[in-house]
């Protein structure tokens, strides 16, 4: 397992994480395997807003007795007070919710508590006016909340909570069908979505990932708007390859679905390579670099991935990325103008001019 720090908190989080939604389709033995098995295969930040709450027994029984090892993010606003998953905005039933999530999970604290699922200006409107921000926000000075974060699949909601600049954590829905405007939650245009992930990286907000699959739709054929299916391992990459991005949430429900999730690190970069979807990329993300490294080997030796990401969030302000440019082994001056990225590019970047763009950025004295 490889592991990312979040810049905010320190904590070291597994590229796989694990989401909620599917657990409780297995029986309790079942269920109790494997969720312990991920644990045992170095998974160690789980997602709990659970489809049913049941989950949340499951998972004392599969992990009190190593819970200073695991992180889980608890949402503030996910109701279980007819066992399955119910969305809330009032007071009372979210304490209450969270008492018992609490209570079931064997556990005095939260390690990040997350504002859930505003995708509407009004939802964090009103999540501020019924107190339970307040309530959060008691919880985190009383050190039962570690670390905030915050869930929305909506990038015009999304910043203005980082506006506030209380979250260390964002859960968002990452994969390419809503980057491409496809999907249930395809909220924001391209550009808006990239904007997300760029400000989390510069803000040091890390992401994690929710729906990495959209809902299934991109693992078949018939419903991907990509006109074929992608495999779970090229949607994790994908998410992986974003800025920002932490770790991955994809659910399971069975040890051996656990198994095959954990796999994910030892696949070659063949079985890797989204590229595909650059042939069904919409006008608008035509041209932009999505840092997939689909266009290397480079015959200078340049990461030509990177060199673009730092160079992107550079432009937004973001100084560490100007001194993560600057540590590179090679760089934008030491392209060679041979084009071998350019013919290779899924997304039609001509690199070439990309690269002496980003030459002249950071040497005219803009760093």
């Amino acid at each position: 397992m490889k592991y990312r720090v979040n810049r905010r908190t320190g904590d070291r989080i597994s590229e796989i994480g694990m989401g909620t939604a599917y657990i409780v389709e297995a029986d309790e033995n079942e269920a109790v395997r494997t969720v312990r098995r991920a644990y045992e295969g170095g998974v160690n930040y789980f997602d709990l807003a659970a489809g049913d709450g049941t989950a949340f027994s499951i998972f004392g029984e599969a992990l009190s007795d190593v819970r200073d090892q695991v992180m889980y993010q608890i949402h503030f606003g996910a109701d279980y007070s007819k066992v399955t998953y119910g969305w809330t905005l009032e007071l009372d039933a979210v304490k209450r919710s969270v008492d018992r999530q609490l209570r079931d999970l064997k556990t005095d604290y939260i390690n990040y508590g997350f504002i859930h699922c505003m995708d509407t200006s009004s939802d964090w409107a009103g999540y501020q006016k019924n107190g339970i921000l307040q309530y959060l926000l008691d919880m985190k000075n009383q050190g039962v909340v570690r670390h905030m974060g915050a869930s929305s699949h909506t990038p015009s909601v999304i910043r203005e909570i980082l506006d506030a600049d209380l979250i260390d954590m964002l859960m968002f829905s990452v994969n390419p069908a809503y980057d491409y405007r496809h999907g249930e939650y395809a909220y924001g245009g391209v550009d808006e979505r990239a904007e997300v992930y760029r400000r989390c990286e510069k803000q040091g907000v890390g992401i994690s990932v929710m729906k990495p699959f959209s809902g299934g739709q991109l693992l078949d054929g018939k419903t991907s708007p990509f006109g074929k299916a992608l495999t779970q391992y090229q949607c994790i990459r994908y998410a992986l390859d974003k800025p920002g991005v932490l770790t991955v949430l994809p659910g399971a429900k069975s040890v051996e679905e656990v198994e095959f999730l954990l796999k994910y690190e030892e696949q070659p970069e063949s079985a890797l390579d989204y590229s595909v979807i650059g042939n069904f990329a919409p006008p608008e993300a035509s041209g932009k670099c999505v840092y997939c490294n689909h266009c290397e080997p480079c015959p200078a030796g340049i990461d030509i991935g990177a060199v673009n990401k730092f160079y992107d969030l550079a432009k937004i302000g973001d100084d560490m990325a100007r001194e993560h440019y600057r540590a590179l082994e090679k760089n934008a001056a030491d392209c060679i103008g041979c084009g071998h990225c350019n013919s290779r590019c899924p997304f039609s970047v001509v690199q070439t001019d990309r690269m002496r763009e980003i030459k002249e950025y950071f040497e005219d004295g803009a760093v």
